[in-house]
């Protein structure tokens, strides 16, 4: 069987995905056979490890949702993120290496929705009188993969606009 040039172009981008749902699930089942169910356990002063689980999606929204509506939110969103891959040139490494974290992390959340009916978040950050939302490494995948497309197409924006000279 021959194969095509686009899918080996995709293979890398498809092994990040596969490592970033690994590795988030690995994490997981080691916070749910570790530690105990919301209780706070310092690391350093402003970053806590904490299980709890999420019934919405980003901070809890959309909790109202039930299961299957985030399922749906959650597989569309996943659609949409690999309908831009698909479209993003194979030049554009960032910007694909953005879009498999976000695919990956997604998909390790999805997981837990489709498996538990909830998210298992761990990672608090946190002061004295603040704290950030709970959050998991799948979260991170998201929001890093999120920031790379951006700065990757903010420089590819920046590398367009330059006047060229003659």
């Amino acid at each position: 069987m021959v194969k095509s040039p686009t899918a080996k172009s995709w293979f890398p981008y498809a092994l990040l995905v596969a490592a970033a749902i690994a590795l988030d699930q690995w994490v997981k089942y080691l916070v749910e056979t570790g530690l105990a169910f919301q209780e706070k356990v310092d690391l350093v002063p402003f970053l806590a490890l904490y299980r709890t689980y999420n019934t919405g999606i980003a901070f809890s929204m959309f909790s109202s949702f039930g299961d299957t509506g985030l399922v749906v939110i959650a597989a569309f969103v996943v659609a949409f993120v690999l309908y831009l891959a698909a479209r993003t040139p194979p030049g554009h490494v960032l910007t694909r290496i953005g879009f498999a974290l976000i695919v990956g992390g997604a998909l390790g959340n999805l997981f837990d929705r489709v498996t538990y009916g909830h998210v298992i978040d761990y990672i608090l950050f946190h002061t004295p009188v603040w704290s950030f939302a709970i959050f998991n490494l799948a979260d991170a995948f998201i929001a890093v993969g999120a920031v790379v497309v951006v700065f990757d197409e903010l420089i590819g924006w920046r590398r367009e606009a330059k006047p060229s000279s003659d």
